[in-house]
């Protein structure tokens, strides 16, 4: 009857809420009833659902910290404040379901931006739910019986420090800066000080919540220097409010954005909000992430293929790129914002929309309803609702982890020789593996002890060729994988998430990561003994381990991972320090590791994958054989070859079958080989007719310039004779005139003959 109670509590409306828990409280026996339902003391019984006494929000910090006050500001005195260490953990929490929302400080009046958070709303995928305006206020905090005049140290955070320096050297107090504001109370209660100061001595600088936590003494209020001191805050959750603004409400959306490297890229950003009369709270830039920068760059190279620009002018990211963060004051679903962010989507490389929300510490949606139900409620012990731990905390990472590889292949083996040296690796095959897997140390059992398999695993890793996933899938057996974490190795990311994520729909806790590790065995190279290819047998692919190149294998292991990307997604991840923990054995081994959606991969890094493999595939190590001397583009060629020829056909045709975009590429790569062959036949052919024409061209010429030479010839005679008439005198005898024809004529017969 309790359970139906709370259940319909929500959907009372506020004017008789009093009236309908009256009646409720009227039919239970006693005050016993409530306590199943009271705000836990330990963490590990924390309630899982966002429900009144189950508001869990992680802030960074220690009790009595000002982010631990905002957070009650914005959401109640009862709501279930959960200190982290930092503001990642505070990310991590809300992103395993630990807890529902985390509180944090996004920027300062007087210190500006925190950096971190807005680097870390990139990392993790949470929407901004609702902020805060919290007024800073500093105290002055001592140990019972000690007086204001007996201070002679102050001990606080060195950005509090700073904002009372004013008060604090009036005084003649000396301050000594410390890791927190509320921490240096604790260190106070503590005895826990620096040197020189005791407990009847020394005051913190920290919130009145810090003083009445710790039963500290406030001996002044409002220090601080300058009174305009307002730290905002964000309320980041999993699921956003955008569909419980209304119009009445007045919103702010804030979106994360970059630009290409042309003159007026920022200008045409911004005018497509200023022309729409959408004003502006706040933009500020940041350099980009790694990752991003990495798919930025794979945005450049997509553009600029096949446009006839170098390899220079196609890597043209520069080093420093920037993300733009602009905060805009209109709801997300309003036209005008819709319309400015598709003008804005025209311009910019990368738009990611962060959250639209209400302004001005107003709450919607679940948080007002869970924060309305809190207000009835009433807690007896503080520590009811300030906790410190969460139950993944008990978990320092120590633990091996038991991974389950299904499907023990090259790859497979090829990944057990490297996770076996610090945790404990069983593996699953149709075939008999259990020689190779003993001289791995790793524990084998056949597929028809597929329960006793799964059994205690942490990870299940599935080495299976694509093609063969989805039947692999359907075999397992669901209950089994309850609480896992289900791993993916295929070079395909889109395909395996929509799989793995159809089949476990019904099974929340069932933890699934997509991964592509552009690694693996090499076979061995011709002329060479190499390391990990002398465990490599051509032919199968499969593995030939003995106690000996066992641990070769590993060795070379060793050296492949390194420097060598993998690329993942947290498809849907609820444990999250366990799949950070499975990444970590990537990061030792000092790969390349690169967080991607899977649409993102597939657009990018399987494209340039297939074409590579089917590149390899066509020219084939017999098209390649090796010389003494190789060329860098030869030896680059040759690499291509050796390295695809490892993986099985089925591992090729895998990639082709779940590639959309692979059939494509194969008619790309058929034009390009006819348009190579006209281009080769059409300049084959224009030397063949120019060497003809080259011919044809010189026949002509000799016989034009024959004929040229007679002309020559006979004018040239006929020139002579004519002079010659002229100045010869007139007793010359016709015998003489005779024989001067004659010679003549002679004569120009035998230029005839010799052209």
């Amino acid at each position: 009857m309790m359970s139906s109670s709370c259940l319909h509590w929500s959907t009372v409306s506020s004017v008789s809420f009093t009236m309908f828990l009256l009646l409720q409280l009227s039919q239970l026996v006693s005050i016993d009833a409530f306590a199943p339902s009271r705000s836990p003391k330990s963490s590990s019984s924390l309630p899982y659902s966002t429900t009144a006494l189950g508001l869990r929000v992680a802030y960074q910090g220690v009790p009595g910290a000002y982010s631990e006050k905002s957070t009650r500001e914005l959401l109640g005195d009862n709501v279930i404040a959960i200190g982290r260490p930092d503001f990642e953990s505070c990310f991590q929490a809300v992103a395993s379901m630990e807890v529902d929302y985390a509180c944090l400080p996004i920027e300062n009046s007087l210190g500006g931006s925190i950096h971190e958070n807005y680097d870390l709303m990139l990392r993790y995928d949470l929407t901004i739910c609702a902020e805060h305006e919290f007024r800073v206020q500093h105290c002055v905090l001592a140990k019972e019986g000690v007086k204001l005049e007996d201070i002679k140290y102050a001990i606080s955070h060195p950005q509090a420090l700073a904002q009372c320096d004013n008060y604090l050297r009036g005084l003649g107090i000396r301050p000594i800066p410390t890791y927190d504001t509320a921490g240096s109370a604790k260190m106070i209660i503590e005895n826990d000080l620096p040197d020189n100061c005791t407990p009847e001595n020394t005051c913190a600088i920290a919130s009145d919540l810090a003083g009445r936590t710790y039963g500290m003494n406030c001996l002044a209020k409002g220090v601080e220097d300058d009174d305009s001191n307002f730290t905002r805050f964000l309320l980041l959750g999993r699921k956003g409010v955008l569909q419980f603004l209304t119009q009445n409400v007045p919103a702010k959306t804030s979106v994360v954005f970059t630009l290409p490297n042309t003159a007026g890229a920022l200008y045409k950003a911004l005018a497509c909000f200023s022309l729409r009369d959408i004003d502006f709270s706040k933009i500020e830039s940041r350099p980009t992430s790694v990752s991003l920068l990495n798919y930025l760059k794979f945005r450049s190279q997509q553009k600029n293929n096949g446009s006839g620009k170098n390899k220079r002018e196609e890597l043209s990211v520069p080093r420093f790129r920037y993300c733009f963060y602009l905060d805009f004051l209109e709801g997300q679903l309003s036209s005008n914002s819709e319309n400015a962010l598709a003008n804005l989507r025209e311009f910019t490389d990368y738009v990611r929309i962060l959250g639209s929300y209400p302004r001005g510490s107003r709450l919607v949606g679940p948080v007002a309803t869970a924060v309305e139900e809190l207000k009835t409620t009433v807690v007896d012990d503080p520590r009811d609702v300030s906790l410190l731990e969460l139950p993944s905390d008990s978990d320092d990472g120590s633990t091996p982890l038991k991974i389950g590889i299904l499907g023990f292949g090259s790859f497979g083996q090829f990944l057990a020789a490297r996770m076996s040296q610090k945790h404990r690796v069983s593996c699953l095959d149709k075939l008999d593996k259990t020689v190779m897997a003993r001289n791995l140390g790793v524990d084998f059992y056949p597929h028809f002890e597929m329960s006793n398999f799964l059994k205690d695993l942490d990870v299940v890793v599935l080495s299976v060729p694509m093609i063969d996933l989805e039947e692999t899938v359907e075999m397992l057996p669901v209950d089994n994988l309850s609480g896992k974490l289900v791993v993916d190795v295929s070079p395909l990311n889109q395909h395996p998430k929509n799989i793995l994520l159809q089949a476990f729909a019904n099974h929340p806790d069932i933890d699934v990561l997509v991964t592509n590790p552009m690694f693996g065995p090499t076979p061995q190279r011709r002329g060479t003994v190499g390391v990990a290819a002398s465990v490599i047998n051509g032919s199968s692919g499969d593995v030939i381990l003995s106690p000996s190149n066992a641990a070769s294998l590993a060795e070379a292991a060793n050296s492949l991972w390194e420097g060598r990307p993998i690329v993942y997604e947290r498809a849907r991840i609820s444990n999250i320090q366990r799949c950070d923990r499975y990444l970590k054995i990537f990061e030792k081994a000092r790969c390349q590791v690169v967080e991607m959606n899977s649409d993102q991969h597939d657009a990018t890094t399987a494209d340039a994958e297939f074409v590579t493999h089917m590149v390899g595939r066509l020219l084939d190590q017999d098209m390649l054989p090796p010389t003494p001397v190789m060329s860098k583009e030869y030896e680059a060629l040759y690499d291509v070859a050796e390295m695809t020829s490892g993986d099985s056909f089925d591992f090729f045709f895998g990639m082709f079958k779940n590639n959309p975009r692979a059939k494509e590429h194969l008619s790309a790569m058929r034009e390009n080989l006819a348009s190579l062959e006209r281009q080769l036949a059409a300049r084959e052919a224009y030397l063949m007719a120019k060497d003809e024409m080259r011919k044809s061209d010189r026949q002509r010429l000799l016989a034009e310039t024959r004929l040229l030479l007679q002309e020559l010839a006979r004018n040239g005679i006929a020139a002579e004779t004519a002079e010659m008439k002229k100045s010869s005198p007139p007793q010359i005898s016709s015998l003489d005139t005779s024989q001067n024809d004659s010679s003549s004529s002679s004569s120009i017969e035998l230029q005839d003959s010799n052209p």
